[in-house]
């Protein structure tokens, strides 16, 4: 497939920026993307002037509002691609599926697929949660490699007598969700309310994460490793559909 070459660097410049936190210098931008100084001023003169890139007090550069519209009409329309899937779920388990993502510090819940049993878990969509105390939570952190530093800024405020409270035991439970994934919230965020969550990646990146969740009783009554097994071959699919073309 034939590319446009500003394009690509634009689009390099912007994530870059990304890959950095949301802001960096102009020497960590060149280090980051290969391209040469000047080429980098043209872009981001462009990049300026249409509102998907600032430059702050400091001279540094960072995402600009401009990307706010896009980044919401995108994570809708994950939404719709994701509803399938989420249904697929739902057949699997007969529990009400979710997806998530993390945004900033924050859970967010983007989409969901209802149970069709009349008693029924439901985390509205647009919903934000910090992460420690959910399943999802736990899958999008697992690999992060900054995770301790966004406990540490979020804290882990307890929800229920099940929350898991303290750092070390928080970076513990994400090894076992790293060694087996899936992860599970027993109890954690609601009393009386399971979940379990497999990540979704593009190509080897977890940029989402998705669930089912139920009342205890019934959660418990499902073979969990089978379970997991389904979840993460559905999840696996839905990253497929929606990585870029490589």
């Amino acid at each position: 497939m034939s590319t446009v070459q500003s394009v690509d660097r634009a689009l390099d410049v912007l994530e870059a920026l990304a890959d950095q936190g949301g802001e960096a210098g102009l020497s960590e931008i060149a280090a980051r993307t290969g391209l040469p100084y000047g080429t980098i001023h043209r872009l981001l003169r462009s990049l300026l002037a249409r509102g998907y890139v600032r430059q702050e007090s400091d001279r540094r550069y960072a995402l600009g509002s401009a990307l706010v519209r896009l980044g919401g009409a995108a994570e809708r329309m994950v939404g719709v691609w994701a509803q399938p899937y989420l249904e697929k779920m739902v057949a699997l388990s007969g529990e009400t599926a979710n997806l998530a993502v993390l945004e900033g510090d924050f859970v967010v819940y983007v989409a969901q697929a209802a149970s069709p049993r009349r008693l029924r878990m439901f985390a509205e969509v647009g919903r934000r949660v910090l992460p420690h105390s959910t399943a999802v939570g736990k899958v999008l952190l697992a690999e992060r490699a900054d995770a301790a530093a966004i406990l540490t800024r979020t804290g882990l405020p307890r929800r229920t007598e099940h929350t898991i409270t303290s750092i070390e035991a928080m970076l513990a439970e994400l090894d076992r969700v790293r060694g087996q994934g899936y992860a599970m919230d027993l109890g954690e965020e609601e009393l009386g309310v399971h979940c379990l969550a497999v990540p979704v990646r593009d190509g080897g990146k977890v940029i989402a994460g998705m669930s089912i969740s139920g009342p205890v009783d019934r959660i418990e009554a499902l073979d969990r490793d089978e379970l997991a097994q389904g979840m993460r071959a559905i999840a696996a699919d839905f990253g497929t559909d929606v990585a870029p073309p490589r």
